[in-house]
């Protein structure tokens, strides 16, 4: 059996020992949202390391668990703390948690992040629908043999980020009044910030928004068939668009003083994509 494979169906058993429980939408909570999962109904967690070889998150403030429970009458799987290409682990161990989403039974995959802004249009604090996304700087997680159990060999990438989610998104944040840009995200690896002509390159590639996650998630998810969305959080402008430097603290600060809002702008979209999946 691939190794990959096999890894995921040893973590997928471990789970399925403990939880009995069926998510529909799972959701990967960026910077400064890590408290969300404590706001739904629970009904379940589980600690990373309750998972036989599944990869813990080293990012500070990142809680490393699944949270299972609901947001309104929608059955949810909340990562709360993502494991990042950065830390140290091969893409395959950073896009595993997507893929045992997926095997828990979760259709969609909510992706979310704290972002640098490209575009000289966005300011801090804005949030960023994510329409396309550039992975072309992390190693794809399909490199190696296919594991056909999960999907093709060569999967489309026409539309990974769905145009029905991203209506709905678009039209929860009209009707809450909150505004929201749109854009596509870049990931590079990290974790040092951007120079500013890695930024000035990035924006002549056409990104608006650049972190150091979601995007490889989101082709391990695309590949497994699973419908996609992402916000992205702009919690600063990048290097050579202010005068003073850049440091986690800001990007933090940031994310946590939007908080509120971004919650509140998730919760209304679960519950509406809840409704588009009866």
């Amino acid at each position: 059996m691939n190794p990959v494979y096999e890894k995921l169906n040893q973590c997928y058993k471990s789970f399925s020992e403990k939880i009995n429980f069926h998510p529909k939408v799972a959701l990967v909570l960026g910077s400064g949202l890590g408290d969300y999962a404590e706001s739904i109904k629970i009904e379940a967690v589980l600690d990373y390391n309750e998972i036989e070889g599944f990869p813990v998150s080293t990012v500070k403030g990142h809680k490393g668990r699944f949270v299972f429970g609901y947001v309104g009458t929608v059955p949810v799987v909340i990562m709360q703390g993502r494991v990042h290409y950065y830390e140290g682990y091969p893409i395959t161990d950073v896009v595993l948690p997507v893929r045992l989403m997926k095997l828990m039974g979760a259709e969609v995959l909510f992706l979310t992040n704290a972002a640098g802004g490209i575009n000289y249009f966005f300011k801090s604090g804005d949030f960023m629908m994510i329409t396309d996304h550039i992975s072309n700087f992390v190693p794809s997680p399909l490199i190696g043999e296919n594991i056909d159990e999960l999907g093709l060999r060569f999967p489309d990438m026409s539309h990974v980020y769905d145009l029905d989610l991203q209506e709905i998104i678009r039209g929860t944040a009209q009707n809450l009044n909150i505004p929201l840009q749109e854009g596509i995200y870049i990931q590079l690896t990290g974790p040092n910030f951007e120079t500013p002509h890695e930024v000035k390159m990035c924006r002549i590639l056409g990104a608006d928004a650049v972190g150091m996650s979601t995007a490889c998630e989101a082709v391990a998810a695309n590949h497994m068939g699973m419908k996609i969305c992402g916000i992205s959080c702009i919690s600063n402008l990048c290097a050579g668009m202010m005068d003073q430097p850049l440091t986690h603290e800001e990007v933090q600060e940031t994310a946590d003083r939007v908080a509120p809002m971004f919650k509140k702008l998730i919760t209304e979209t679960i519950i509406n994509i809840g409704r588009s999946l009866t």
